[in-house]
C-alpha cells in the first residue's frame, strides 16, 4: 500500500548505513519527526541486514498504534456524530458505516444534521434510499440541533438502535462550527443517549489529517477516527502520530469506493502495508 519497505531495506543494507536518508524516507511518508526519532532510536550500529531493521521498526509501529472499539449497545440508543472537514468523504463513509451496521442486524437511522452545505441532506437521502435506511432531515439552513433532536425522537419511535448523524464540515477552525458541534453534543447528553464522536479524515492528506485530528479533539472532542481512502495513499504515516501524540484510536478504515468497502482498523494489516512487510 505505501511501499516504504523496499527503500528502507536498501538504505539499511547500504555500507555505510545512511541514516539521514532513512529519516528522510520516513518523513516523506508523513511520519512526524518525533515519531521518526522514536522508531529509529538505538538501531544505528546494530540494525544488521535490512529485514532485521524492518522487523524492529514494525514492532515499534505496532506499539504506537491504537484501536478504538465501536460496538453499539443493543439495549440502548446510540448516536454516532460524524465530524470532519468538507471533502474528506464524511457523508459517504457515514453511509458505509450505516451499511456495515445494517449487515450486522442493527437498526439504523440517518440524521442529516449538516444543514449548511448545499445538497448535503439530498446526498444522505440518496444513500438512505439505496440502503433502505430512514433519514430525518430539514431544509437547508435549519438548526442542526433540531434535526438531531427530531432524529432521536424518530429513533425511539421506530425502535432504532443507532442514529448516524452527519454534521457540517465547513472550515474546522470556524468558531461557529465548533459551537454547533458542542451544541449537538449537549443535546445527545441531555437525551441520555450513548454518544460516539467519529472523526473522518482523508488519509491522503498526510499531515493535514494530523492537524485536523488535533483541532477536533481539542474542540468538540473525538472518540475514534475513521480513515478514509487508506487504500490509495502513500501518506499513511500520519496515522502513527494521530495515535501516539494525540492518544486517539482508529476504529474504521475506508478501503475502496463501494458501500461494502469499510473495515475495522487492524494494526497488523496497517503495519505490514506501511513497511511492505514480507514476513
Amino acid at each position: 500500500m505505501f511501499g516504504l519497505g523496499k527503500r528502507l531495506r536498501e538504505l539499511f543494507g547500504s555500507q555505510p548505513e545512511r541514516f539521514d536518508l532513512i529519516e528522510e524516507t520516513l518523513l516523506e511518508a508523513d511520519i512526524g519527526p518525533r515519531t521518526v526519532e522514536d522508531l529509529l532510536d538505538g538501531l544505528d550500529g546494530r540494525a544488521g541486514r535490512g529485514d532485521r531493521a524492518i522487523a524492529a521498526i514494525r514492532g515499534r509501529v505496532l506499539q504506537r498504534l491504537r484501536t478504538a472499539a465501536f460496538e453499539p449497545d443493543p439495549g440502548a440508543l446510540s448516536v454516532v456524530m460524524a465530524v470532519g472537514v468538507n471533502g474528506v468523504g464524511k457523508t459517504t463513509n457515514l453511509a458505509k458505516l450505516g451499511a456495515f451496521l445494517k449487515r450486522r442486524g442493527r437498526r439504523v437511522l440517518f440524521a442529516a444534521a449538516d444543514t449548511f452545505r448545499a445538497a448535503a441532506a439530498e446526498q444522505i437521502g440518496v444513500h438512505g434510499r439505496r440502503l433502505d435506511i430512514p433519514v430525518v432531515a430539514q431544509a437547508q439552513g435549519a438548526d442542526a440541533g433540531a434535526v438531531l433532536f427530531d432524529a432521536i425522537d424518530s429513533a425511539v419511535a421506530r425502535s432504532v438502535e443507532v442514529v448516524l448523524a452527519d454534521t457540517s464540515g465547513r472550515m474546522h477552525t470556524n468558531a461557529g462550527l465548533d459551537a454547533e458541534l458542542r451544541k449537538l453534543v449537549r443535546i445527545a447528553e441531555r437525551r441520555q443517549v450513548a454518544l460516539h464522536r467519529l472523526l473522518v479524515v482523508d488519509a491522503t492528506t498526510g499531515r493535514n489529517a494530523f492537524d485536523q485530528a488535533r483541532i477536533f479533539r481539542d474542540g468538540a472532542g473525538v472518540d475514534s477516527i475513521l480513515l478514509a481512502k487508506l487504500d490509495a495513499t502513500a501518506k499513511g504515516g500520519a496515522v502513527l502520530d494521530i495515535c501516539h501524540e494525540l492518544d486517539l484510536g482508529i476504529s474504521f478504515v475506508g478501503t475502496g469506493e463501494r458501500m461494502e468497502d469499510l473495515a475495522r482498523f487492524d494494526p497488523q494489516t496497517y503495519a505490514a502495508a506501511l513497511l511492505d512487510d514480507r514476513a
